[in-house]
């Protein structure tokens, strides 16, 4: 089953995905449709796939996937999933009046997958309900009040999140520029590709980003950079028929030798040898 609300004024989109076998496989999208994903397993332990890696998804925990992450369930009739875009709701905007600006999914540690006991299982079960009722209900406010709810569950999810898997250690305002760092990357890995760039729209030095990555066992922040644009280029030689030139201009780099180099330095293959490796993958996906 599966509920859509969609503004067409800002093309705004929320998808409710609950007892979906068609969801079971959610692969790579352009650039109109991507979206956050909230996905809680309701059933027993299963596998989850994420970009290629399989993961243990355990009974009644929430995963928040990133845009553009290639997923598989095991068993997706026993997940529920809050999918949205930027249009719908906007993390960098939303969530700085709640002060947990992108924790899901641009925190220290990515998968998480946040556990519900009991009585947090009920609270979601009854917030899902909510869910139901608002989409039964198509009149002029219902995009506010869906996105409401939207904002109590990643709201609720954050809470856990932070209480399961923050150490103590964190100091809060490290953690945020460790978060608003991530999300620049995430906004801007296509055009910008040195970390400098990004300290400067964090008005930081470079020097400081990186002692604060080793302070707390991140990877360096050049490395976050680098990994993020090789995801993305393995995502396209996987699941789109771009040509190399074509990735390696759409991410940023003015000559394709140099492409070759930065992927091959990142993976030990080059890019076309990867590509050969891992035949076109692009499948029938969920639906949306």
């Amino acid at each position: 089953m599966q509920y859509v609300y969609r503004d067409s004024r800002t093309e705004g989109i929320l998808n409710l995905i609950c007892q979906e076998h068609n969801f079971r496989q959610y692969f790579f999208q352009d650039h109109r449709n991507r979206f956050l994903t909230i996905a809680w397993n309701t059933g027993a332990d299963q596998m989850v796939a994420i970009d290629g890696i399989s993961y243990l998804f355990p009974s009644q925990s929430i995963l928040p996937l990133m845009m553009n992450q290639a997923f598989a369930f095991e068993y997706s009739e026993t997940i529920v999933a809050w999918q949205f875009n930027r249009e719908f709701y906007c993390i960098v905007d939303h969530d700085k009046e709640v002060s947990c600006v992108g924790f899901l999914f641009y925190g220290a540690k990515i998968p998480m997958f946040i556990r519900l006991d009991k009585p947090e299982q009920g609270q979601f079960e009854a917030l899902l309900m909510v869910f139901y009722d608002e989409f039964s209900i198509p009149d002029n406010i219902q995009g506010e009040m869906l996105r409401m709810l939207l904002k109590r569950l990643i709201i609720k999810s954050t809470r856990l999140a932070k209480m399961q898997y923050l150490n103590q250690d964190f100091n809060e305002n490290d953690l945020d520029l460790v978060r608003r760092f991530n999300l620049l990357v995430e906004m801007n890995y296509r055009s910008l590709h040195d970390v400098k760039a990004y300290a400067d729209l964090l008005n930081k030095s470079p020097k400081t980003l990186s002692n604060l990555f080793a302070l707390y066992n991140q990877p360096g922040p050049l490395q976050v950079i680098h990994n993020r644009i090789t995801l993305e280029a393995k995502r396209l030689l996987l699941y789109t028929d771009k040509s190399i030139k074509e990735i390696a201009f759409a991410l940023g780099f003015e000559e394709i030798p140099h492409f070759s180099r930065f992927f091959k330095n990142q993976l030990g293959v080059s890019p076309s040898d990867f590509k050969e490796r891992n035949p076109y993958q692009r499948l029938p996906v969920g639906k949306n």
